[in-house]
């Protein structure tokens, strides 16, 4: 009995080591990449501070923009949106909306507010997609720019690729349709592809935003607010660590993988020569950046990939665990597919930084660490159960992991404070501090389980999205 339990106590030893060093090389990797955002944020502000984007607005040389916006039962918010992508502070774009066959009155908000017509328009079908049924224009002279697809259900990448096969101009700007975009988003993003200096810029991203409780009118956020609700204000504070502390370090390493779903720019060429979207993942926005970063890189093609730091497009977050879980659960989902996909590059030194590091480090800190931290828990309870938990290093380790989360989301609080200051209120700031000591008690937890869903979701095949059902946002009268 004796050699019994001095073998699990040994097991016990070695597993808090384990967790103990895999603990400190997460937490290490969060601190690099905050210190490279932070000096990649400070250049970028600084360089820019500048720039008079309206000699870009009136140049010959501004890039012509489609934006395309996928759209499945938005009614609740697809007036004004569509309003925010009409009046952007650009000259030459135009707006594609792809109604995926929504099941509520989205295409009949959009006929009755834009004045839509029937037309007959030229489709190259470069991409297979599912059945259009029909494509609008409007009557009214003021809604030239928008083009209206109604087509057959067949998830986001599928309507996606519809507006890749219509698009008109040389870059594309893939949108979420429940998205708010700063005026002059188009003229930020559309920057860096004035500004490749001999490599070709494939991607562009902007930072994303929670718009939970602002206030819009017409279009137009004209009123940041911090939820009251705890779910999506700790999402706030998610958000700005993942855009500000995270992916300003990977654009710095050209290790970037991933640009945002909610709003992204892409060059329509690459984007068609490597098949467009992949309908097989629920996370075609990371599998096609993946992809074509591939296609360049194994066709020898000096290219880049952008990332802007500038608050560009707002959105709204899930405000209830039921929602909530779906988006984090496809995510993992997403996530898992990607990293399947493209198994090749995995420590493949053909693939440089992105084989080498960005691949090994999505799977060891993205795909894996919900699992590790279940097993973990799981190992835990069961020393408690046997009385073998040194209970004393159990807790100096929890409070260590504790402070640290608090002590990340605080530099991530500081360096908005430090640039872009969009949360002025006083009360507001103390809302984000209070929900930094908050998360790791209730959100964390939360968003482990639904990543452990994901997983389970991929072992049994589950397909698609899932319902995500909108609030809608705040409308000043």
């Amino acid at each position: 009995m004796n050699f019994f339990n001095s073998e699990i106590t040994a097991f016990f030893e070695i597993y808090l080591i384990l967790i103990l060093a895999y603990a400190i090389l997460i937490m290490s990797s969060y601190l690099i990449l905050a210190f490279l955002s932070t000096k990649e944020l400070r250049g970028y502000l600084k360089k820019n501070s500048f720039v008079d984007y309206d000699v870009l607005l009136t140049s010959e040389f501004a890039p012509s923009l489609s934006l395309i916006a996928p759209a499945y039962n938005e009614g609740f918010t697809i007036e004004e949106n569509v309003k925010s992508l009409l009046s952007l502070n650009y000259n030459n774009y135009q707006v594609i909306v792809v109604n995926d066959g929504s099941k509520d009155n989205s295409m009949e908000i959009l006929i009755k507010t834009y004045d839509l017509v029937l037309t007959e328009l030229n489709i190259h079908r470069k991409i297979k997609t599912k059945k259009i049924k029909g494509v609008y224009t409007s009557r009214n002279a003021a809604f030239k720019k928008l083009i209206v697809v109604d087509k057959e259900n067949g998830g986001k990448a599928d309507a996606l690729n519809v507006g890749l096969n219509i698009a008109e101009n040389p870059y594309v700007v893939c949108i979420d349709v429940d998205c708010i975009l700063d005026r002059d988003s188009l003229l930020k993003l559309a920057k860096p592809f004035l500004e490749s200096h001999g490599k070709r810029i494939i991607a562009t991203g902007g930072v994303v935003r929670i718009a939970n409780q602002c206030i819009i009118k017409n279009g137009r956020l004209v009123e940041v607010n911090i939820p009251d609700a705890m779910l999506p204000r700790i999402q706030v504070l998610e958000y700005l660590r993942a855009f500000l502390l995270g992916r300003m370090a990977w654009g710095r390493l050209d290790g970037l993988l991933l640009i945002s779903g909610a709003f992204g720019a892409f060059d329509r060429e690459i984007a068609l020569e490597v098949g467009g979207y992949n309908t097989k993942t629920v996370g075609e926005d990371m599998e096609l950046v993946v992809r074509m970063r591939r296609y360049m890189l194994e066709n020898k093609i000096p290219y880049g990939v952008s990332y802007i730091p500038d608050p560009l497009c707002w959105t709204e977050a899930p405000e209830n665990f039921k929602i909530f879980k779906k988006q984090r659960s496809r995510w993992m989902r997403g996530t898992i597919e990607t990293l399947s996909f493209h198994k090749k590059m995995f420590l493949n030194p053909k693939y440089k930084l992105l084989g080498m590091l960005s691949i090994p480090y999505w799977t060891f800190f993205e795909f894996l660490a919900p699992g590790i931290e279940f097993i973990g828990l799981v190992i835990t309870i069961l020393f408690i159960v046997f009385g073998l938990l040194n209970w004393h290093f159990f807790f100096l380790l929890l409070l260590f992991v504790y402070f640290f989360a608090i002590m990340f989301s605080v530099m991530a609080l500081y360096s908005e404070e430090r640039t872009y200051h969009k949360y002025p209120k006083q009360a507001d700031f103390f809302k984000l501090l209070l929900a930094a000591f908050i998360e790791p008690l209730y959100f964390h937890p939360i968003a482990v389980y639904s990543s452990l869903v994901g997983y389970k979701e991929k072992i049994m095949g589950t397909k698609g999205w899932g319902e995500m059902t909108r609030t809608g946002f705040t409308k000043k009268k």
